[in-house]
Order: C-alpha cells, then sequence, then structure tokens
C-alpha cells in the first residue's frame, strides 16, 4: 500500500510517497518545512535569499546559516569529486544567457544576447570558515546552487518524511524533486518503481522505461527540460564551466544511480558535460547510468539494466 502528495516547489514538481503503515500529509509537512527553509538559503531568485546576500558581498566575508553552509559545502564536494565538470561559479554565466529569474517566469523566447564564452571562475574562487560560519567569494563570482542544493534536499527530505509519516520499521519514503529521487526506510516489495524521464514534467505514471531501485539516490539531467529561445539560438540550463556556455555534447540526458541523490546529480550532470567520456568516467567510478544522445540512441553503463527491445509487428 503506498500513499502519495504532489505540489510546486524549488521551481519543480516535489511528490512524496509512503509504502507500509504511515501518514503522508505529516510527510508532506516535513518535506514542505525543509524545501522553505532551502528556498530561503539557497535561491538564486529571490532577494531575500542567503545566497544573493552572499552574491552580493563583493568579496566580503558573510555570515551564512548551517543550512547554506551545508549547501555550499555539497557544491563544493561535488566541484572537486567531477573535476570542476559540475562547478557552482556558473551564475553569471547563467543570468547572461537568460536564466535570470525562475524558470516559470523565463520567457521562451527573445532578442538575441551577446553570450562571453570564457571559463567560469572556479570552484577554489570559494572560502569557507566553518568555525565561525562565514563563507566569501571572490569579487564579481556568482553562485548558482539549483542543482546541487536540489539534490542535497531531496536526500535530506527524504528522511525528514520517514521521521515524521512512518509509523513502523516496514515503512519508506520516497521523495523527487524534479529529476532527483531519494529514498528511505524500507521500499516496497522489489523495489521502488521509477520512470526514468528526460523531462521532469512528465507524470510518474508516464510512458518511458522504468527501474527499480531500493536505497540511495537517483538523478536525472537533461539538456531538453529547461530550454529557451534567444533571437534564433535555443539555449538551455546545463552550463560547461571550461566555455561559459551551455553544454554542446553527444547526450541529451544522463540518469545516475548512486549512494546518494547528492552523488547521482552531480554524477549525471558532469556526464553530460564531459561528453565522449562520460562512459568510461561513469565506470570508473562503478555508477550505474543511462546516458540518452542527441538521436534518442540509449547507452547504458556499469550495470545499468538493459533496455527492453522493441515490440515488432
Amino acid at each position: 500500500m503506498t500513499a502519495a502528495e504532489q505540489w510546486q516547489a524549488l521551481g519543480t514538481t516535489a511528490r512524496v510517497v509512503i509504502a507500509g503503515d504511515g501518514d503522508v500529509q505529516a510527510a508532506r509537512g516535513a518535506v514542505e518545512t525543509l524545501l522553505d527553509a532551502v528556498d530561503v538559503a539557497c535561491s538564486r531568485f529571490r532577494d531575500d535569499s542567503e545566497l544573493c546576500a552572499l552574491n552580493r558581498a563583493e568579496g566580503r566575508w558573510t555570515d551564512v546559516s548551517t543550512l547554506l553552509m551545508d549547501a555550499l559545502g555539497a557544491a563544493l564536494w561535488a566541484a572537486a569529486a567531477t573535476g570542476g565538470m559540475v562547478d557552482p561559479t556558473v551564475g553569471r554565466a547563467l543570468r547572461m544567457t537568460g536564466y535570470d529569474r525562475d524558470f516559470g517566469a523565463v520567457p521562451a523566447s527573445g532578442a538575441p544576447v551577446v553570450i562571453r564564452l570564457e571559463r567560469v571562475p572556479g570552484w577554489r574562487s570559494i572560502e569557507l570558515d566553518r568555525a565561525r560560519r562565514q563563507a566569501r567569494l571572490a569579487p564579481g563570482v556568482e553562485l548558482d546552487l539549483g542543482s546541487t542544493a536540489k539534490a542535497l534536499a531531496a536526500d535530506r527530505a527524504a528522511v525528514a518524511a520517514h521521521a515524521a509519516g512512518c509509523r513502523s520499521p516496514a515503512s519508506g519514503t520516497l521523495v523527487s524533486l524534479g529529476g532527483d529521487i531519494a529514498v528511505a526506510g524500507a521500499p516496497p516489495a522489489g523495489g521502488w518503481p521509477v520512470l526514468v524521464a528526460e523531462d521532469c514534467t512528465v507524470p510518474a505514471a508516464g510512458e518511458g522505461p522504468v527501474v527499480l531501485i531500493g536505497d540511495g539516490g537517483l538523478a536525472t539531467s537533461s539538456t531538453r527540460a529547461r530550454r529557451w529561445t534567444r533571437g534564433e539560438v535555443e539555449l538551455h540550463h546545463i552550463i560547461d564551466p571550461r566555455t561559459g556556455g551551455p553544454v554542446e555534447g553527444p547526450w541529451r540526458a544522463a540518469t545516475v544511480a548512486a549512494a546518494t541523490c547528492l552523488e547521482a546529480n552531480a554524477a549525471a550532470t558532469a556526464a553530460i558535460v564531459l561528453g565522449l567520456e562520460a562512459a568510461e568516467w561513469l565506470e570508473e567510478r562503478g555508477l550505474p547510468a543511462r546516458l540518452v544522445g542527441a538521436d534518442g540512441e540509449v547507452v547504458t553503463v556499469g550495470g545499468w539494466p538493459d533496455e527492453p527491445e522493441e515490440v515488432m509487428e
């Protein structure tokens, strides 16, 4: 037996599911409280957020909450783990391409923009003083934590939902924040069924391949999910830190399973940026992954289940 709740949060669709004996409303309440706090700490799109205050600090040390410190630490971990392929200092690059507000408010089309292609400042331009709970950015650096903060939120939300909503050790929770999924507690028999989709707006019961997960996290990064046009140029939200522009590579989507959603998210985004090197990089790390090429061809690595063959009529 499962129960689910779904709503909009952090610019995407939030979904919490309980398997077994539990209170899904209590689980949702715990997740909503957490996501509200993440928004206040990490949003690039609200002037009163801690992240915006840090971006405006012009090189000064800035007091930050424990939550923002954790989110900054997660972003730096992802940058180091991916060799800089996932870099939080892409904020200005995203803003200059037109992604300067919550995506739902970004105009689908508009006048041409001039994109100056240059390497982003880099994650080593971020300093953290954990003892004093302060952070400092090099002057001119703008952070975007949208990817890693959402994945971190999914991991923490799954734990919070389980603590608030599950009544027995045989119960478990799944939390989905767009393409970021984390689970906690006992899964349903056989595992949690998860639809693998390139667009996070596809309903959970939509058509497409389904995988079963028992623990950890699953994340999908896609160049098709958040797109807009300026002039005659189509743009998307995944920035290549080496160029400062939207990734131009062979993969339109990458889905990765890992021990946490944060790890899965970092690897999926890195795979998009790495391009032809992605499959080998994922194999070396033992990460099951599904890569979708620009032409729709699917490549699986690291023990990801083979795609079912199409039924021929």
